[in-house]
């Protein structure tokens, strides 16, 4: 059987991935005093450690847990699920792992130019087709495909965490926090940075802004909307609402952001996802 591994930007922790037969990686973070790795400790906590002025960083897993996960499954051919290149250096560390491994050809890296909901559905197709006896080669056809198929935008509350991540220059995030404005960015075809996409007033005008762009783009039944999020669940249950009235019939899925996505978009980011079933 085809073993997949992943790490936390799928949103699957330890012992989920151990429940669907994966191996989750977790991601590194830091905060004040804290060290721990993505997904560990409430996210309540952690947001609350933020709003005391403590600022979070993040990092990709270590060589050595890759290794030690490539290593654990000799004898088994490997796919590794990795979140989008460019965005964090978990790609990297994975095809870096992969060249220490003594199990080395058995080993698939994809960079999977996504994260969060899309990388997740990802996963659990991979460790479905796995568990049916599917051939590496097949899974491997099976997320390519669906790779071309997926869009992600991010709607952050707070300009700060754009404009330090150097998204936003610090006059337009001025201007913009003075309108009042939210400000949406979406993530590149490839997969390797995050483009502003534009500002709608309030966040219900930068929801419709996304919404209005996914009928563009023929967004519906065959397709899955993930809506992620900074721990904001009314924000959602609005979202959700626009949604059911806007699309029809799709399939709606909501999962709270981790650590390392917060760290990255602020407390109370939206993260508005599809993909192709």
């Amino acid at each position: 059987m085809v073993q997949i591994i992943s790490d936390s930007s799928s949103l699957f922790t330890k012992e989920e991935g151990k429940e669907l037969g994966i191996i989750s990686i977790p991601l590194c973070v830091n905060i004040g005093e804290k060290d721990f790795r993505d997904l560990e400790i409430p996210i309540e906590e952690f947001i609350g450690d933020i709003r005391k002025g403590q600022i979070p960083s993040s990092s990709q897993p270590p060589i050595g847990d890759v290794l030690d996960a490539y290593e654990s499954c000799q004898g088994s051919e490997i796919i590794n699920l990795t979140m989008a290149d460019g965005l964090s250096g978990t790609y990297q560390t994975a095809c870096g792992a992969r060249e220490m491994a003594k199990n080395r050809e058995d080993i698939t890296v994809i960079n999977t130019r996504t994260l969060c909901g899309p990388h997740r559905y990802l996963v659990e197709c991979a460790a479905a087709m796995a568990k049916e006896g599917r051939s590496k080669e097949e899974i491997i056809s099976m997320v390519e495909d669906k790779i071309e198929h997926t869009k992600s935008y991010l709607i952050p509350q707070d300009f700060e965490y754009l404009r330090r991540g150097g998204r936003l220059s610090p006059t337009v995030a001025f201007v913009g926090s003075l309108l009042n404005l939210k400000p949406v960015v979406v993530l590149t075809k490839t997969g390797t940075s995050l483009d502003k996409f534009g500002a709608g007033r309030m966040l219900k005008g930068a929801v419709k802004l996304v919404f209005k762009q996914m009928k563009r783009d023929q967004v519906g039944e065959k397709d899955i909307l993930y809506i992620a999020h900074g721990n904001v669940p009314k924000d959602v249950e609005e979202i959700q609402e626009i949604a059911q009235r806007e699309f029809p019939g799709i399939e709606i899925r909501v999962h709270c952001l981790s650590h390392v996505f917060i760290t990255q978009g602020g407390p109370g980011c939206v993260a508005i996802q599809h993909i192709r079933r």
